[in-house]
């Protein structure tokens, strides 16, 4: 059983905001970044955005920088990813990962998956 658990998927329109979240156990929270990567159909997995343990660190993709907001809530064990002006090509399913904190990758290695959440922007 995965140790991350999505929430907060769906349809949207172009331009449209989005809110995924990611809860875990208090030993990954503090041990590992979390952040989120992305599979559209027929291309890899990619890396969107991470944010270190500590929360002092963070990593975009160059595609998603100045849409996408990634944060922590210590109160909850969970990270948080703002997604806003959305693109058809955002469309994918996302992926909660957690793993050592990378500054080209995101994460690297990912050490814990989520079973992924689905995003749609469509109009």
């Amino acid at each position: 059983q995965s140790q991350l658990v999505e929430s907060g998927g769906g349809l949207v329109q172009p331009g449209g905001s989005l809110r995924l979240s990611c809860a875990t156990s208090r030993a990954v929270f503090d041990s590992y970044a979390i952040g989120w990567f992305r599979q559209a159909p027929g291309k890899e997995r990619e890396g969107v955005s991470s944010i270190s343990h500590g929360g002092g660190v963070t990593y975009y993709a160059d595609s998603v920088k100045g849409r996408f907001t990634i944060s922590k809530d210590k109160s909850k064990n969970t990270v948080h990813l703002q997604m806003t002006s959305l693109r058809p090509e955002d469309t994918a399913i996302y992926y909660c990962a957690a793993g050592p904190f990378h500054r080209q990758h995101g994460i690297q290695p990912v050490l814990s998956w989520g079973q992924g959440t689905q995003v749609t922007v469509s109009s």
